[in-house]
């Protein structure tokens, strides 16, 4: 669905005057409908993830009584994996892959080439050494709990970031429906702005550690939705 300024405004805790200085900037990803500017959120959610812009979680919930993914839990699901290594974007995507949790009938191959040209379009690193490969209509695996994987590079691999650093570590969504994949991305881009997270990620810590972070992120948000 086509948002609306206003609605663009709200998902990023912001005014629709800022709103629209981004469109007449040209920094904002957006499109005209009928002289109207409407805005696609995925590509915002893309684009203040890859900016550090704060996210209104509650915009991504399914509704009032059903609560998001928690990221501890698709962290626990999809583990820590050290010393990854690629010789490039493409290697690295692919051996990502490989260690990623699929269905059984999921065709990895063409998960692969959607990936790699996601990419070609328009690099998913977000900065500050982080990847999160995903496209349009990203990985789905039908009935299963959101799960993401973390990659530390044991050496740093040029992605295209906007930053210009190397990404070091990759973050690799599977979700059970293109909702729930919003929904994760969201609470991931949300952690990646929290100090004692992002410091996590830093120092590449195990599992138990940074399930640790995102329980305490998960709790928060937790709370500022109930309040809202």
């Amino acid at each position: 669905m086509a948002l609306t300024a206003r609605d663009a405004a709200a998902l990023l805790n912001t005014s629709e005057r800022q709103v629209y200085r981004w469109v007449d900037d040209g920094e904002i990803p957006h499109q005209r409908v009928n002289d109207q500017i409407r805005f696609n959120r995925t590509e915002l959610l893309e684009w203040a993830a890859s900016r550090r812009i704060e996210i209104s979680l509650g915009r991504f919930d399914v509704g009032e009584d059903e609560p998001g993914p928690s990221l501890a839990a698709a962290l626990r699901r999809g583990g820590v994996h050290r010393d990854f290594s690629g010789a490039d974007r493409e290697a690295v995507l692919r051996n990502v892959l490989e260690l990623t949790q699929l269905p059984p009938n999921a065709d990895r191959e063409l998960i692969a080439e959607t990936l790699l040209a996601r990419e070609k379009s328009a690099s998913t690193a977000i900065g500050e050494g982080v990847a999160v490969p995903h496209v349009r209509h990203p990985v789905v695996a039908p009935g299963e709990p959101c799960s993401v994987g973390v990659f530390y590079l044991s050496e740093p691999v040029p992605f295209g970031a906007p930053d210009g650093k190397p990404v070091r570590t990759v973050f690799m969504i599977v979700s059970p429906t293109v909702n729930a994949h919003l929904q994760i991305f969201a609470r991931l881009a949300h952690a990646l702005q929290d100090r004692g997270f992002a410091a996590a990620i830093e120092r590449r810590v195990g599992d138990e550690e940074l399930q640790t972070e995102a329980a305490r992120i998960d709790t928060a948000a937790a709370v500022g939705e109930s309040a809202r």
